[in-house]
């Protein structure tokens, strides 16, 4: 999979906040999800890849789908990515599903233990085995462990657009059907606003002390504003989190 720097740097950034939320319960492994994925292949021919985030390695159970877009017996990866499948897509079309994954974790951040009723639906464009361009539709779920909190599996859907939709991604609330179109305005509540401005100013250069006499509030204060914004966006410096805050459009 050839991918651009900018690109590179979104994927270890979404590969680095999921295995950090992974639960620890070492190598026990829930059969459900498997027969589930295996039943979703054989049944709709779709392509299901089950990602356990614990032990850092995928499942891909594929239907016939995976015959049309050329990754026919495509079976497992060592990494929680599905590179095969990542290969069908322009590098801009990959950025995109990439930014819209981050949009989509740090929105479940904020809903507590109701997060699990939630699921990602998209449109993505692959090359299909002789290089026509399809539309493909891919849901993405999360599979949390017992304490509701912690995330053990991704499991990840891909087959044909069968129904188009406004927009290219919704959040899904599976009980109450209720959708949410997934756009830029989802990341404001990532930051707060204090810490958008702080982040602004980093990006533009300036020291804490500059900032601090800026906004007349003492250095201290801007040095927790800027542990916050690296917890926040799941980084360990301000280089990482400008570049993810304006892959995000925050900044």
């Amino acid at each position: 999979m050839v991918i651009n720097n900018h690109l590179m740097s979104n994927f270890s950034t979404l590969d680095s906040l999921l295995k950090e939320q992974a639960a620890d319960v070492g190598k026990n492994i829930m059969p459900t999800v498997y027969d589930y994925a295996k039943g979703i292949a054989d049944i709709e021919g779709k392509i299901v890849v089950v990602s356990d985030l614990v032990n850092g390695t995928s499942k891909i159970y594929c239907g016939n789908f995976a015959e049309r877009i050329g990754v026919g017996g495509y079976s497992e990866e060592e990494s929680i990515w599905e590179r095969k499948i990542f290969d069908r897509m322009d590098s801009a079309e990959r950025e995109r599903k990439l930014i819209e994954e981050l949009r989509f974790f740090h929105y479940l951040k904020h809903l507590g233990k109701s997060r699990r009723h939630y699921y990602l639906l998209s449109k993505l464009r692959f090359r299909d085995a002789a290089g026509n361009y399809v539309n493909v539709e891919h849901k993405m779920y999360y599979v949390y462990g017992a304490d509701g909190n912690s995330v053990h599996y991704a499991v990840c859907l891909y087959g044909p657009l069968v129904i188009d939709f406004k927009g290219t991604c919704l959040i899904i609330n599976s009980v109450t059907g209720i959708s949410e179109e997934l756009t830029s305005s989802s990341d404001k509540k990532i930051l707060t606003q204090r810490e958008n401005q702080i982040l602004n100013l980093i990006d533009s250069g300036l020291k804490s002390e500059d900032i601090a006499e800026k906004l007349n509030i003492s250095k201290h204060t801007v040095s927790r504003h800027r542990q916050e914004i690296l917890a926040k966006l799941q980084v360990k410096n301000s280089i990482e989190a400008c570049r993810v805050a304006k892959s995000l459009h925050l900044i």
